[in-house]
């Protein structure tokens, strides 16, 4: 006698312990997200109150916070701060493939490369030795004054080469320490599969590393975005030259307070994104 197939069975269903394990920790999740939230309320509830009814607030408030000088200043810093984005993704976009070249060059073992690998350890240790806003000033009044054919004289493309000398430098190191992380049995599987140095590193090392470090190298990002006000050294009128601007002709700091508030718009998701990466390498390296 034959019987027909049952087909693919559903998954086991679930004791009556199990059940109430579930519902003992959705209770427990949903008791936790409503004691959190009501203490939340209480204690910023309360400490706006200390804030707002201290002797002083009206003239913090007048001089931080002024909803006419925000609205006065609010345009001409909004139209400088897309400078300030323009600055950051173009030094990001270069800032990397000059890392990744000087982390690489760094980790090669060949003898040849000796003389490269002294003058890539002298960048990353000069530029990280110096402060981002002292090569800002260095590139931006240095290279004009040198007076050479082809040297540039825009003050954005001499913040770009300020911001990403400097930021080169600590990008590598993440990227070099990447490298050296991951385990040499993945060196020697890649060769074992017949693939030659620079295959392996580019196809089995380099793929890794990056996904090691891309918590840190986020965190690179997220200061370099806002080190993108330093290049007002040098004249570039960019948010915080714009703000400050307004800030000189009217003796009111809200205009500075509107250029942070947007740095801070763009730096918290950005600063959020990097501890969701941060939580799922985590449990990524937890789970493995």
């Amino acid at each position: 006698m034959t019987h027909a197939d049952p087909g693919p069975l559903g998954p086991p269903p679930l004791s009556a312990r199990q059940q109430q394990r579930n519902a003992f920790r959705r209770r427990r999740t949903l008791r936790r997200a409503a004691v959190g939230t009501v203490s939340s309320l209480v204690v910023l509830g309360l400490l706006a109150w200390v804030i707002t009814s201290a002797p002083g607030w009206p003239r913090v408030r007048e001089t931080f916070f002024s909803g006419y000088h925000a609205r006065e200043s609010f345009p001409a810093i909004w139209d400088a701060f897309w400078l300030n984005v323009r600055l950051f993704l173009t030094v990001e976009a270069l800032v990397l493939p000059l890392a990744l070249l000087v982390a690489v060059v760094r980790v090669i073992p060949s003898p040849a490369m000796a003389p490269f690998k002294i003058l890539a350890a002298a960048y990353t240790d000069v530029f990280r030795g110096i402060p981002t806003i002292l090569v800002v000033m260095l590139v931006g009044f240095g290279f004009p004054a040198l007076g050479l054919a082809g040297v540039p004289t825009s003050l954005f493309w001499l913040g770009v080469i300020a911001l990403t000398l400097s930021y080169g430098a600590y990008v590598a190191e993440v990227i070099r320490a990447g490298i050296l992380s991951v385990h040499p049995t993945q060196w020697a599987a890649g060769r074992a599969l017949g693939l030659g140095y620079g295959q392996t590193l580019t196809r089995v090392i380099l793929p890794q590393a990056v996904r090691n470090v891309t918590p840190p190298l986020m965190n690179d990002f997220v200061s370099l975005q806002k080190d993108t006000a330093l290049v007002s050294t040098i004249g570039l009128v960019e948010a915080l030259r714009a703000a400050s601007v307004y800030q000189a002709s009217t003796f009111n700091v809200t205009s500075l307070c509107v250029a942070a508030l947007f740095f801070i718009v763009v730096t918290i998701p950005l600063a959020r994104f990097t501890d969701w990466l941060t939580i799922r390498s985590m449990r990524r390296q937890g789970g493995s």
